[in-house]
C-alpha cells in the first residue's frame, strides 16, 4: 500500500466519522419522557412546595403539586405548653396570616372545653380575622402581578396593606404575631375610635381593588400574556 493510498483511506475515515458526529448532533432525539422532582425547596417557589412533573423533552405533560411541607413539629412543641402558650406558636405558621392563625386553634380548644366566648369577643374575632385575610390577599394580588412581569402592582399592595396592618397593630399590639386571642375571649377590648378607622381603611381598600383591576385586568400587555398571544403594540 502506497503513502498516497494510506492518506486517502484516512481521509475517507475522517469524513465518515465527521458525518456521523454531525448526524448525532442534529438528529431530533426521541425520548420516553422523564419524571422530575422540583422541590420541596426550590428558588422558583416562595414556600416549601414539591412539584412532580412528567416531561417529554422540554414539554411538560403533567404536574402534580405535593403540599404539606410546612410541618415543623408543632405537635411536639405543644405537648409541653399550656393552651395560652400555644397561641404564640400558631402565630408563626403563616407570617402573612396574622390574626387568622390564632382563631382555628382557639375555637378548637374552646370546643374541647365546652366554652363559648362572649358575643362581643366573637364579633371582634371575626373583624380581626377578616382584616388579616384582606391584608394577605392584597399582598397576593400584588405578588401575582410580579410573577407575570408587572412590578407596579406589588408596590400598591405593600402601600395599602400597611393601613390594614396598622389597624391590627393598634388593636392587638402586633403586626405579624398579635397573640391576642384567649380561650374564652380576647386579651383586651378594642381601643376608642378603632371602628371608625376600620371604615376609613376599608374605603381605601376598595380603591385599591379598583386600582388592581385596572393595573392587571385592564392592562393590554397582561391580557395578551394571559391569553397566550403576542404583546399588543
Amino acid at each position: 500500500m502506497t503513502t498516497t493510498e494510506t492518506v486517502t483511506e484516512w481521509q475517507k475515515s475522517a469524513y465518515i466519522a465527521g458525518q456521523a458526529a454531525d448526524a448525532r448532533v442534529h438528529v431530533e432525539l426521541e425520548t420516553e419522557g422523564m419524571t422530575l422532582n422540583i422541590g420541596p425547596q426550590h428558588p422558583a417557589t416562595h414556600g416549601t412546595l414539591r412539584i412532580v412533573v412528567r416531561l417529554d423533552g422540554e414539554q411538560v405533560l403533567w404536574a402534580d403539586p405535593v403540599p404539606g411541607y410546612m410541618h415543623r413539629g408543632y405537635e411536639k412543641l405543644c405537648e409541653v405548653r399550656k393552651y395560652p402558650q400555644v397561641t404564640t406558636l400558631v402565630n408563626r405558621i403563616d407570617w402573612l396570616g396574622s390574626f387568622a392563625n390564632e382563631v382555628p386553634f382557639i375555637l378548637a380548644a374552646e370546643q374541647l372545653m365546652g366554652i363559648e366566648a362572649p358575643e362581643r369577643a366573637q364579633y371582634i374575632r371575626t373583624i380581626l380575622f377578616e382584616l388579616a385575610r384582606i391584608s394577605n390577599i392584597a399582598l397576593f394580588l400584588g405578588d401575582m402581578g410580579v410573577q407575570l412581569g408587572a412590578i407596579t402592582p406589588v408596590f400598591y399592595a405593600f402601600r395599602d396593606r400597611e393601613h390594614v396592618l396598622n389597624l391590627i397593630e393598634s388593636a392587638t399590639g402586633g403586626r405579624f404575631h398579635p397573640n391576642f386571642d384567649r380561650v374564652g375571649g380576647l386579651k383586651d377590648d378594642l381601643p376608642k375610635g378603632w371602628l371608625a378607622e376600620v371604615k376609613e381603611v376599608m374605603n381605601r381598600v376598595r380603591s385599591f381593588c379598583d386600582e388592581m383591576e385596572d393595573l392587571l385586568m385592564g392592562n393590554e400587555i397582561f391580557e395578551a400574556r394571559t391569553r397566550g398571544v403576542g404583546v399588543i403594540p
